[in-house]
């Protein structure tokens, strides 16, 4: 039987770290995703069992929130993001189904986006540079859509001006990292 290795999504078999003066550009590869949309009517009870496995209340707009092992963050109107371990919960969407049931419509997300770290002391100038985002107002739980070289994107803030989550559709992954290399570049 043939033994098969995953590739990440910028094509390597492990996650791409790159390090610039100031800054780390890590590719992250151990998480797992599912959307979650509450069904019309089903509102209230598809965030009341959505806050049952998560420990924390879906967040609002532009904001992301943690809990227990999951992150979340607002897509749209009634519609989130969740993030777990990919080892602890490899099968992810079907555990949000089975706690949302028919309140919310649940897909399996994982393979659909790519996940760059940036982490240092000039995070806002390399984003700066990317994407049209008031970051030096921002905090902490921010969850912000924007377009970075054309692409959608989401931007989380987890910490200001030191680091930041950019996911985007992986198979544009090629096109993010290279111009977060670019812009990394440009200025470090």
């Amino acid at each position: 039987m043939a033994e098969l290795k995953a590739l990440t999504a910028l094509g390597g078999y492990e996650p791409r770290v790159d390090e610039f003066a100031g800054l780390i550009i890590r590719e992250v590869t151990d998480r797992a995703l599912a959307s979650l949309a509450a069904r019309l009517g089903s509102e209230a009870d598809c965030a009341a069992a959505a806050k049952g496995l998560l420990g924390a209340v879906l967040p609002e707009p532009a904001t992301w929130v943690a809990g227990g092992d999951f992150t979340a963050w607002w897509m749209g109107p009634d519609q989130w993001m969740i993030d777990a371990d990919y080892a602890s919960h490899t099968l992810l969407a079907a555990e949000l189904k089975s706690v949302v049931g028919g309140a919310g419509s649940v897909t399996e997300q994982t393979d659909g986006w790519c996940r760059f770290d940036l982490e240092g002391s000039s995070c806002f100038d390399v984003l700066e540079r990317l994407c049209q985002l008031d970051l030096r107002s921002g905090t902490a739980g921010d969850a912000q859509r924007t377009a970075l070289e054309h692409v959608g994107c989401f931007l989380l803030c987890r910490e200001p001006g030191r680091h930041y989550s950019l996911l985007g559709p992986r198979s544009s992954a090629g096109s993010l990292h290279h111009a977060l290399m670019t812009a990394a570049g440009s200025v470090l």
